[in-house]
């Protein structure tokens, strides 16, 4: 056997383990919906039902309409964070300035400090500003633990973009919206796509933070389900679950094929 296929051999083995490795533990919440009764130490379900699927497909479970707000949420995040994020990015690979190493601290501070911490004292500047208890206040709080993953991904992208072609641009009459539409978006797209992805994943996944500055009137999967899971309901927390899994692996799936086909080349944007 020549060395390429032995590491051709020893990569799909790994690949295959990793695949294991992740979708193993998921094999019992995919049982559990279906279970009437499953008790200790059985492997299957002693009863088998549809209770599950029943709540979570029923109009007053209140579970399509947290799945609504949460794809809402995570998507307005997303696109703030990324417009945001953008300039703060480029300007961290490109520009040395004064206090620079303070800017730095504070944006990563949210990913040092405990969140309960951050989450306590956001709770009350967002009292006094009235965004608890509303939609806006929680897309405004999902920022906090969103844009330092957004902005460090973005300066790294922007550490080795070559910013030649911008100049060729400008040179040949082109203005500041033609270059980013032509030139910057189409070479930073990739890293653009993997910082949404953790953006929308992050949000996606938020509880605490929900929990403190929604207070209970924006409810979202995560919210839901932790309900459930404490409640011991786990027929019914194993089907929301998989309804809290599927978008984000559907986000997942569809920027690893972007990524895949992506062209980076100047006016490649549009072949992503």
């Amino acid at each position: 056997m020549s060395e390429s296929t032995r590491a051709g051999l020893a990569g799909r083995i790994t690949a295959a383990l990793i695949v294991v490795a992740v979708l193993l533990p998921m094999l019992p919440l995919g049982i559990w919906p279906f279970a009437q009764r499953w008790l200790f130490p059985a492997l299957l379900p002693t009863e088998w039902g549809w209770r599950g699927w029943s709540y979570v497909l029923s109009p007053g479970s209140r579970v399509i309409e947290a799945l609504i707000d949460s794809a809402v949420i995570a998507t307005l995040v997303t696109l703030i964070a990324l417009v945001l994020g953008l300039p703060a990015g480029r300007a961290f690979a490109s520009r040395r300035f004064r206090g620079r190493t303070l800017v730095h601290f504070v944006i990563l501070a949210p990913t040092i400090v405990p969140t309960i911490a951050v989450a306590m004292g956001i709770h009350v500047v967002f009292i006094r500003l009235g965004l608890v208890d509303t939609l806006a206040g929680v897309i405004a709080v999902h920022l906090v633990p969103v844009l330092p993953y957004v902005v460090l991904i973005l300066a790294g992208i922007f550490a080795n973009h070559s910013a030649e072609f911008e100049e060729q641009a400008r040179t040949l009459g082109a203005n500041r919206w033609q270059v980013l539409a032509i030139i910057t978006l189409p070479g930073v797209a990739p890293g653009v796509m993997v910082a949404g992805l953790f953006a929308f994943l992050i949000s996606w996944s938020q509880y605490l933070l929900t929990l403190l500055i929604g207070g209970g009137q924006v409810v979202t999967l995560p919210l839901l389900l932790i309900s459930f899971v404490n409640s011991g309901d786990n027929a019914v927390a194993a089907a929301i679950s998989l309804v809290m899994i599927a978008p984000a692996m559907l986000v997942l799936l569809l920027t690893s094929h972007a990524l895949g086909g992506a062209d980076t080349t100047p006016g490649g944007f549009g072949k992503l």
